[in-house]
């Protein structure tokens, strides 16, 4: 029989956060975290990671796993976060699963095996990646298009990542993202996923935005950022390079913008983040859309 596990998502700042804390001490759940920015060490104003005063005692899982130099991908995610999962149901507990990072989200429920994914020929990748630097992103998304038409459509051109791995993907095994998928899912479901999204309107999710990335800077994000770099030696990885409230900073330290103007983008940056997981969560039926106070008043 599958293992029940909740899942509380929503875009950012929507209050998913302290919900799933509130409904382990409900439902006698344990926290497995679904972001793929509090994985990182030392990295915890900008990414918004609970405190310890904060996760009132209830234990978090896949916090703090890897250091900010270190590449960490969706297949590591997957398999770590499913072994959290396993160990607290043993225990008798529930497994609660939050946070805003699709991906890794879509990776559990739809139970995707990235092992039962077919290896990418590097030559090939580096002959796509080699294109992109000449021809630009727009013409690699063509290329796609013409080749894997239906990944197409379900990729934007700017994300250059997925588009370089779905057309290396079919060069190099003939499998479309399509059947791709079709063969990751084909193990028997483990678990049982109830997703809720915390449903909120779009003016009081930016105002909440605003607010946070405010007290982000009272809490000393800017220190952070500065402290991060030092440990880093500058050298982050290329994930942990695109977390908002860190790049932002740290051009602001290297002398590419002003103090007033990081902070705006931090701002910016974090509402259309906000757009695209409302996008990315709106697509899936297994999502069940709910307002934070539904959420605080459900019944499992």
């Amino acid at each position: 029989m599958p293992v029940k596990a909740l899942v509380i998502t929503g875009p950012t700042a929507s209050g998913k956060t302290s919900a799933a804390i509130a409904l382990a001490h409900r439902f006698n759940g344990e926290i497995i975290s679904a972001d793929s920015m509090q994985i990182y060490k030392y990295m915890n104003i900008g990414t918004a990671k609970p405190t310890e005063e904060e996760k009132e005692g209830i234990p978090h899982y896949m916090l703090d796993v890897v250091e900010p130099w270190e590449e960490y991908s969706v297949a590591q995610y997957a398999e770590a976060a499913r072994n959290c999962i396993r160990e607290v149901s043993q225990r008798g507990k529930l497994p609660i699963v939050a946070g805003g990072t699709g991906l890794y989200i879509n990776t559990l429920v739809e139970n995707i095996e990235y092992s039962a994914s077919p290896d990418i020929n590097q030559d090939i990748l580096a002959e796509i990646e080699s294109y992109y630097a000449e021809n630009g992103a727009e013409a690699l998304h063509s290329v796609l298009t013409a080749e894997d038409p239906e990944a197409a459509a379900q990729i934007h051109f700017n994300n250059v990542k997925r588009v370089v791995r779905a057309l290396g993907m079919k060069r190099s095994t003939g499998m479309t993202l399509a059947q791709r998928n079709a063969a990751s899912k084909a193990s028997p479901k483990e678990f049982d996923f109830t997703v809720y999204a915390v449903e909120t309107p779009r003016d009081k999710l930016y105002e909440r935005i605003n607010l946070r990335v405010d007290k982000m800077m009272e809490d000393g994000l800017l220190n952070e950022v500065k402290n991060v770099m030092e440990i880093c030696g500058n050298n982050f990885s290329r994930t942990a390079l695109q977390a908002i409230g860190y790049k932002e900073f740290i051009d602001y330290f290297n002398g590419n913008c002003d103090l007033e103007t990081a902070v705006e983008k931090v701002k910016q940056g974090s509402r259309n983040y906000a757009k695209r997981q409302l996008t990315w969560f709106r697509k899936p039926s297994w999502v069940n859309w709910i307002s934070l106070q539904e959420l605080l008043e459900l019944r499992w």
